[in-house]
């Protein structure tokens, strides 16, 4: 569960709905207000009282006519059988629908009321005015009114404008939210993974990394923990190598006390057997004896080798100009290989490391002897020199046939070998230099097809030693 962008959706949540609610209850009254004064209702209240009181009135001018129809207190119009062709057309209908009475509204807009009845084969014709009251002008005017009430309520203008406010507001409320756990999701994410990093690195998961893609803060404390946890596991393989040398030193001290120790009898002994021999068996004895010294002289240097591993020189950081420092090993040791190809591509900035200069002539020793016996008559030799990532360098390339996977897996590992001139300790060595002046050497991609290594130093500032790489 992604407790920040939960958190997130809540804060939004609280912070919009209640002013969202408040909004829709303010705008609803306020159309509610401003539309009343349109409203249909007051006119249809008014229609409906104009239509009772024609009736009313109708009704009224009805009765009276009839009354005064009935009491004689008008004459009326007689309109016998024998004419109908000369008829009015009220008369004519109202004779022929054979009704015993009838009220006519007739006149200019219908301000007129005639009382129709029959009297044997004659229909009598009574009428009155209305005192210019046009009943059909009302009439007519009541319809219109009618017409429009009921227009008006078939569209409801307060209910249809609460009712797109009301829509429009949610939608684009929804739309906000939407956008709001998008942008919490693309926020969080990150977070949670840097979390889970973490929690990973914490775990003992030295080689784990996070994905950073971004430019911004998280992308950057992203960077920062990738950062962090290359340099830890750097720090950390260091650690684990100087403590295997450690367990190696210790060996190699015993192995040389007690090498020494039996050595100085066994030519001690030698010598007194060549003083003691006789002069028939001279010759071979100073033969025997000749084998013997030479071995215990290599013995010698065997045990010289693993005291030297065993040894905690005294570092003595100086300022070392790499460039100068490089040519001299390769010309110092040209001589010896005459049958190969040397090449310089040096830094034009002359780049300059705070190291101890007879650790680092020791590694650029072993490393270009190595080259060289790796790349045979006829090879090639690069050497480079570079500012790289806070560290001086420098790197030394071979045109052997490279490293294989097992030997690359073990390559800086300590081991023991009796091979003519190899003690199988020159790596192990000479990375334990390059730490102890606070560097490290790496095995790096060839440019002449075969193997390649890199010494990477601290860099000197105005004095400072920058190695902050240091384990």
């Amino acid at each position: 569960m992604n407790r920040l962008r939960n958190r997130l959706i809540g804060i939004f949540l609280a912070a919009t709905l209640v002013p969202l609610a408040a909004t829709l209850w303010i705008t609803t009254s306020l159309l509610d207000r401003s539309l009343s004064y349109a409203s249909t209702g007051e006119l249809d209240r008014l229609s409906r009282s104009l239509q009772k009181t024609g009736k009313e009135l109708y009704q009224r001018a009805c009765d009276a006519l009839k009354n005064d129809a009935l009491g004689g207190r008008v004459e009326p119009l007689r309109y016998g059988a024998g004419r109908q062709g000369g008829w009015p057309a009220p008369v004519k209908t109202f004779f022929d629908s054979g009704d015993a009475e009838r009220f006519v509204i007739s006149g200019s807009g219908g301000d007129r009321i005639e009382y129709l009845a029959r009297r044997g084969d004659e229909v009598w014709q009574w009428s009155t005015s209305l005192g210019g009251v046009g009943l059909d002008d009302l009439s007519r005017e009541i319809r219109s009114a009618r017409e429009i009430v009921e227009k008006r309520q078939s569209r409801d203008l307060l209910r249809g404008f609460t009712y797109t406010y009301v829509l429009l507001a949610a939608s684009v409320w929804i739309a906000s939210l939407v956008l709001l756990v998008y942008l919490a999701h693309r926020i969080s994410r990150p977070i949670q993974q840097l979390t889970a990093g973490l929690a990973q690195l914490a775990a003992g998961d030295l080689a784990t990394r996070v994905e950073a893609r971004r430019d911004d803060e998280v992308g950057r404390a992203m960077r920062a923990f990738n950062d962090m946890a290359e340099r830890l596991q750097r720090s950390t393989e260091r650690l684990v190598y100087l403590t295997q040398l450690a367990s190696w030193r210790t060996l190699a001290r015993k192995m040389a006390h007690e090498v020494k120790n039996s050595l100085t009898p066994i030519r001690l002994t030698v010598e007194e057997m060549l003083a003691r021999s006789g002069d028939s068996d001279r010759a071979f004895m100073e033969q025997a004896a000749q084998i013997v010294v030479e071995e215990v002289e290599s013995l010698e240097r065997r045990v010289r080798a693993f005291s030297q591993f065993a040894a905690e020189p005294a570092v003595e950081p100086v300022p070392l100009d790499l460039n100068a420092l490089l040519e001299e090993r390769i010309a110092f040791l040209k001589s010896g290989h005459p049958e190969l190809s040397y090449d310089l591509r040096l830094d034009a900035s002359h780049p300059t490391a705070l190291a101890d200069q007879d650790l680092v002539k020791g590694i650029l020793t072993n490393l270009l002897e190595n080259a060289a016996e790796a790349a045979g008559a006829g090879g090639r030799i690069l050497g480079i020199t570079a500012v790289h990532n806070g560290h001086a360098l420098v790197e030394v390339h071979d045109s052997g046939p490279g490293l294989s996977e097992q030997i690359r897996q073990s390559l800086f590992q300590p081991s023991i070998s009796f091979k003519k001139g190899g003690m199988g300790l020159g790596l192990s060595i000479s990375r334990k230099g390059a730490l102890l002046t606070g560097g490290d050497i790496v095995l790096v991609k060839g440019e002449l097809g075969g193997a390649a290594f890199r010494v990477l130093l601290p860099v000197e500032r105005n004095g400072i030693q920058a190695h902050s790489d240091r384990g």
